[in-house]
């Protein structure tokens, strides 16, 4: 597992672009039979990936959780990006289509992900936030979501906010966790934008094949931006704002984690403050 240490919203005014790059971005997740792991202090967040071909893949405890396992004080929330496969929950299997999640409780002590043919694996994206107490295990495939259709065709946002595990449709201790569609001829997410001073939110980009995403954070008043690929995640904290613009259409998982599950809880910014 690495670590991964933000800068606070001074120190990223005089950042070059690679330090930028290596503070905010996590450039290689989705790696064939490889378990990828981000540990964030910020919210005490992890980010990762596991992309099972060859043998199965399981979440590890250890010295940098200080656990026996890895839930033993977390919760994690699981998204399928890939062919169909199987996460394994101390025995028990849950079929896992493209664009399902699955919420996995405090307490499992064993988290397995499969895929269900080799030639064709799961790509399995992998959110974790510590846990205050233990909750049921809960598969949400995509048809189940909440769906909420948002934008318009003029501003070229239009998209499908898919809402996976939060309150009431799947109880967790502070994960809220979705993925949202972007149109064919839609470009921009979360524009205007808002900050969350209560929580951190993680964006992870994906169905942009070997075209490219521009996204935006920082202050208001002085925004950064980072250049994104294909199956990369930005680490957004709590003072930043989080949008994006690409040169096609995509798709986005995005997930939060901190003081409420309230998924309107934001500071909208208008226009006139960006910079």
């Amino acid at each position: 597992m690495k670590i991964r240490y933000l800068a606070d919203q001074v120190r990223y005014q005089t950042m070059d672009t690679d330090e930028f790059r290596q503070t905010f971005l996590v450039e290689d997740l989705f790696q064939k039979n490889k378990l990828v792991l981000y540990y964030t202090e910020t919210d005490r967040a992890i980010v990762g990936s596991a992309v099972p071909v060859k043998k199965e893949l399981s979440l590890p405890g250890g010295k940098e959780l200080a656990s026996d396992f890895f839930a033993q004080r977390r919760e994690v929330g699981v998204i399928n990006i890939g062919s169909a496969g199987s996460v394994k929950v101390d025995g028990k299997v849950y079929k896992l289509a493209n664009r399902d999640a699955l919420y996995i409780g405090r307490g499992a002590r064993k988290i397995t992900f499969v895929s269900q043919d080799e030639k064709k694996p799961a790509k399995y994206y992998i959110l974790s936030y510590p846990a205050h107490k233990s909750l049921p295990n809960c598969k949400v495939a995509q048809k189940e979501a909440e769906a909420v259709h948002l934008g318009n065709q003029e501003m070229a946002n239009k998209r499908t906010i898919y809402k996976y595990i939060r309150p009431p449709q799947v109880e967790s201790c502070q994960l809220v966790m979705g993925l949202t569609t972007l149109e064919n001829g839609n470009v921009w997410n979360t524009m205007s934008p808002h900050t969350h001073e209560r929580r951190t939110e993680i964006y992870m980009y994906f169905d942009l094949g070997k075209q490219i995403l521009f996204h935006f954070m920082g202050k208001p008043e002085q925004t950064r931006h980072l250049v994104v690929r294909e199956g990369q995640a930005v680490i957004s904290p709590s003072w930043s704002i989080h949008a994006g613009a690409g040169t096609c259409a995509y798709s986005f998982i995005w997930g939060m984690g901190g003081e409420n599950q309230e998924f309107d809880d934001m500071d909208g910014v208008n226009f006139e403050r960006i910079n």
